[in-house]
């Protein structure tokens, strides 16, 4: 893909760093945009797949990217640029559905976790559900895209998050290990790829558990 072509796309298309670097007047919730140095120096040596340019995998991943930057960083909907955020709606193995307000009240921990043996999503805030997930896992959550099963407007993809346990979980001591969890998402989209709905499917007690020291990676 040329540069000439890469302008023409919308920036949610183009990937975080051009979101972040367009974001005038944007109100951030730590009053100053993120640093995703810890991707860009981790990400290229511990991820399994590499997408081609431009190609679909490479396209939702960096959409899902910015849609996760956003969610975590801009604390006004009307602001994110990945999704239709008046029509956005999402939920996990075939739970409540969520809107983009949710997503600012409570955070996306919560909404993408919610209650669990080992996590309760109503004995957190946004806040506190992001520490905690920064100090378990210091170095990094990273996320990648592996297949993409099916095109827009309904985008089926499987999906890697993974990061390396090396602070406290919960009262759980860290091992130093490498945790990750797998799932599959069905994203509809519309025409200019913005996130109209996202149904999200994987085991987040198993993941969980690793932290937990319950179950293996």
């Amino acid at each position: 893909m040329n540069n000439e072509k890469a302008e023409e796309q919308p920036l949610h298309v183009q990937g975080r760093d051009a979101v972040i670097a367009g974001a005038a007047g944007v109100r951030w919730r730590d009053g100053e945009p993120p640093d995703y140095h810890l991707s860009k120096e981790t990400m290229p040596q511990e991820r399994t797949h590499e997408h081609a340019k431009g190609s679909l995998a490479d396209i939702v991943e960096r959409v899902v990217q910015v849609f996760e930057m956003e969610v975590s960083h801009k604390k006004d909907p009307a602001q994110w640029v990945s999704m239709v955020t008046d029509q956005f709606r999402t939920r996990v193995n075939g739970g409540p559905w969520a809107n983009s307000q949710d997503l600012v009240e409570r955070g996306s921990y919560n909404i993408l976790i919610g209650e669990n043996p080992y996590y309760s999503a109503s004995d957190e805030t946004f806040e506190s559900s992001h520490q905690i997930f920064l100090k378990a896992l210091p170095g990094g959550f990273f996320w990648e895209v592996l297949e993409v099963y099916s095109p827009p407007p309904m985008i089926t993809f499987k999906w890697r998050h993974w990061g390396t346990f090396s602070g406290p979980y919960k009262g759980f001591d860290p091992t130093g290990e490498r945790v990750e969890m797998f799932g599959v998402s069905v994203a509809r989209v519309a025409d200019d790829l913005r996130l109209l709905e996202v149904e999200h499917f994987y085991d987040n007690t198993g993941f969980l558990g690793q932290l937990a020291g319950t179950r293996s990676a």
